[in-house]
């Protein structure tokens, strides 16, 4: 990394650090590389993966990071967890295609700012993800376009969308998306519908949690793993999940100046976006709080409550890309505090909040801001002003998403017309094309034909 009239050391992999094993979180598999943490996606045991260690980066890279580009912040956070799996010159082309766009910080009102993650091609804060796995998988398969993978993406928005136009046309690699009937938007069904290619959209009639259990039931399927070599593209494949990291230094960039305590509020549905928020605090992020901000679907904050965690079908919202009943990472977040409930109450806050709140939080942060946001960045919202109550700081929360994905909810609300940006508007004419679906057998069969 070169600095402008800045020298800057940063210190390379050490020998311990060029080699990064993940282990399963049920603690019942063999550790393994980046590598087969990516293409395996869940361990054998059916365990999220997990890095064995969590070096904090440098102090010189926090003390100069606004001299840093984008690409080279990436490169830094990242490395240490792909190792020498992926070279140098390699991993840094996968990180500035995977980073084609910006991440805006823009002020909302005194001491509160939302970062915008949806100006990539889906305009959702999964492109980064999606693309990032895409393309590591692309590096893995490009000798190997024999042995194809099948990604199985269970969506309740915009995750298949993303992962849609993330892996379109990537060698070595069929897609299967489910998402639930009725349950998501035009817009988000038409991105992850109308591609075709290597692309396969199913049409689940239940709701995202089906969607979910037929992908993990899949997993586990003797028959169908002998057959077919299959992957996730969820949040929980490490390579859609770590690179979230990524959005949270680019904030730290653009408000170190302010010299205040960040607070990171998060809408909050399967805990792949808090979690890595939490993780990029491991690495040195000085964050002084992330709050989850959920919907109706108040799995979490219950649990910081009691201290009990009780998944629950989960409820349909206006929110609908957090309406998950067992969020699949929050065991992650529990790993990085080991279980110690006290440490991870003192890092995180959570609150859950209504579909009528989340609408008047629409229309006021437009009437005081003259900012449209999308139902999930208005949960957010809520959470930072939620917090502020009894707190200070400099709040950011996530705006996970373009308006124009929620114009059922955002117009009515706004009484306005929200204006299609480019990337809609190349597929909102498309022809949808999904195969309908009721059970897992259903399910399996499309998958064997």
């Amino acid at each position: 990394m070169k600095l402008k009239n800045k020298k800057v050391t940063l210190v390379p992999l050490n020998d311990h650090q060029k080699i990064m094993k993940f282990y399963s979180l049920n603690k019942k598999a063999p550790n393994v590389s980046f590598k087969d943490a990516v293409i395996k996606g869940l361990a054998p045991d059916k365990g999220l993966y997990f890095p064995e260690s969590i070096t904090p980066l440098e102090s010189d890279f926090f003390n100069h990071i606004e001299y840093f580009s984008n690409h080279e912040i990436a490169y830094e956070v990242v490395k240490q967890f792909v190792a020498d799996e992926i070279p140098e010159k390699e991993l840094k082309e996968i990180i500035e295609d995977t980073l084609s766009f910006d991440f805006p910080v823009v002020p909302i009102e005194k001491n509160i700012s939302t970062l915008e993650l949806f100006q990539g091609p889906t305009m959702a804060f999964k492109d980064v993800g999606a693309r990032f796995m895409a393309r590591c998988f692309g590096y893995f398969n490009k000798d190997k376009e024999a042995s194809k993978v099948t990604v199985l993406v269970a969506t309740s928005g915009d995750t298949g969308g993303a992962v849609a136009s993330g892996f379109l046309d990537v060698k070595g690699v069929d897609v299967v998306i489910l998402y639930p009937s009725g349950k998501v938007s035009e817009v988000q069904e038409k991105q992850l519908t109308t591609l075709g290619k290597n692309i396969k959209a199913l049409e689940v009639d239940g709701t995202f949690d089906d969607c979910q259990a037929m992908v993990k039931t899949a997993f586990l399927d003797e028959e169908l793993i002998s057959k077919r070599n299959l992957t996730s593209a969820n949040s929980i494949n490490v390579a859609r999940w770590l690179p979230q990291m990524f959005y949270f230094f680019f904030a730290y960039k653009q408000l170190k100046n302010k010299k205040k305590d960040l607070v990171f509020s998060v809408p909050s549905g399967n805990f792949g976006n808090i979690c890595a928020g939490i993780m990029a605090q491991q690495l040195g992020l000085p964050v002084k709080q992330f709050i989850a901000a959920t919907n109706v679907n108040d799995i979490v904050p219950n649990y910081l409550k009691t201290g009990i965690y009780t998944p629950k079908p989960s409820k349909q919202t206006i929110s609908n890309a957090m309406d998950v009943g067992d969020p699949s990472n929050f065991i992650r977040i529990q790993e990085i505090y080991k279980n110690d409930d006290a440490k991870l109450k003192e890092n995180l806050s959570s609150y859950s909040f209504t579909d009528d709140e989340t609408r008047n939080a629409m229309l006021e942060i437009k009437q005081k801001s003259n900012y449209i946001t999308d139902p999930h960045g208005a949960v957010g919202y809520l959470g930072l002003k939620k917090y502020f109550e009894n707190n200070n700081g400099q709040g950011i929360f996530l705006e996970t998403a373009h308006p124009v994905k929620f114009l059922d909810v955002v117009e009515p609300v706004l009484n306005e017309t929200i204006k299609f940006p480019k990337q809609i508007k190349k597929v909102i004419n498309k022809e949808k094309l999904a195969v309908n679906i009721s059970t897992y057998e259903e399910f399996k069969a499309f998958l064997l034909s």
